[in-house]
């Protein structure tokens, strides 16, 4: 399909001397959007549905919602190279730990059969007051023309109000490949489940996890704010998914607290999915303690109760082989590159096996 044909007021534009075509790529034809089951009816993308109130879920969790962690756009496409154009819908997040590619930028992964391959990460240090990003040539595809696959994150934190891609003139674009695992993984917890504090997209738990299992993400990590409401327990057991990964222990106050939430949110998603395979995962081995006692606990509990499909990864299993746990963080909580990779390696295994890959 030419994309002149998906959009017939397409854009023309000149991107350092190159000709580039741009097309919507969020009003649907051959692009395909993931990690947004509850996008508004008008187009917004969110991560919460826009229904739900204060009263049932804290007003951070809703704020950061309009972030896009997890989001993916998939196409396919001759042209001999692409563009991205974009604004966000808040401004980017500067934090001290982390850089702008992840918590604002964009990762463009090119899908092979045998796996996807990293080309290209799209910053936003050009990024305008006002929300626009410049234009920006994302890779050179390839000299000749050839159907290829690709696959872009979102931003972990910066929202996506528009994003445009580029293509050479005349080039074709077609619908991606399917993916292998066709139920998305879902994964529900605080800040390092919204990504914190990945250098880019593609480098988050969840976006090596479904990157290696080739299935859609759906991110519910909520910076701060992952406080096991059973209010997005019940959405969360509405979703037809492959399987679930928490990892929010660290926003509770107290022991208590997370003890008091968790149960009931566990036993929500249970009695909708008695078989889902749900991988809890610790990260205040070194830090809270006591928190982290409180995940093992339900764990446990939940073997007891005869959950054969409820697992547990502990943060100590996962920094096991560094000398150093804090090697793997920015600030002695939230995972850096490594810190995510040591996760995804011990996670990984045990996902496949619950889902007999």
């Amino acid at each position: 399909m030419n994309i002149a044909e998906i959009d017939p007021n397409f854009k023309a534009a000149d991107v350092g001397g190159v000709p580039v075509q741009y097309v919507n790529a969020l009003q649907g034809g051959p692009f395909r959007l993931s990690g947004f089951p509850w996008r508004d009816a008008d187009g917004t993308l969110r991560r919460l549905p826009v229904s739900m109130s204060r009263k049932e879920v804290n007003e951070g969790a809703l704020y950061l919602a309009q972030h896009t962690s997890g989001g993916q756009l998939a196409f396919r496409t001759d042209s001999r190279y692409i563009a991205i154009r974009a604004m966000l819908n808040i401004a980017p997040h500067d934090m001290e730990h982390m850089p702008r590619t992840g918590s604002s930028g964009f990762d463009v992964y090119e899908w092979m059969p045998g796996g996807s391959v990293f080309r290209y990460v799209v910053g936003v240090s050009q990024l305008q007051l006002y929300g626009v990003m410049r234009e920006e040539m994302v890779i050179p595809a390839a000299e000749e023309r050839s159907m290829r696959s690709w696959r872009i994150n979102f931003p972990l934190y910066g929202g996506v109000r528009t994003l445009e891609i580029g293509l050479e003139p005349g080039a074709a674009v077609e619908a991606p490949e399917p993916f292998r695992l066709e139920k998305p993984v879902v994964l529900y917890g605080g800040s390092i489940f919204q990504g914190a504090c990945a250098s880019r997209p593609g480098n988050s738990l969840g976006g090596m996890l479904c990157r290696a299992l080739d299935a859609p993400q759906i991110g519910l990590g909520f910076s701060g704010c992952g406080l096991g409401e059973a209010a997005i327990a019940r959405k969360i057991a509405e979703l037809d998914m492959s399987a679930l990964i928490m990892g929010c222990e660290l926003n509770s106050p107290t022991p208590e607290f997370l003890r008091d939430r968790l149960i009931p949110f566990h036993d929500i998603i249970r009695a909708a999915h008695p078989e889902l395979p749900i991988i809890y995962v610790t990260q205040g081995d070194y830090i809270h303690p006591g928190h982290a006692a409180v995940i093992r606990e339900m764990v446990e509990r939940a073997k007891s109760m005869g959950d054969l499909h409820s697992y547990l990864v502990t943060r100590t299993e996962c920094f096991a082989e560094l000398a150093d746990h804090n090697t793997a963080t920015v600030d002695g909580c939230h995972p850096n590159d490594l810190g995510f990779y040591c996760m995804y390696r011990q996670v990984l295994p045990k996902l496949k096996k619950a889902l007999n890959l």
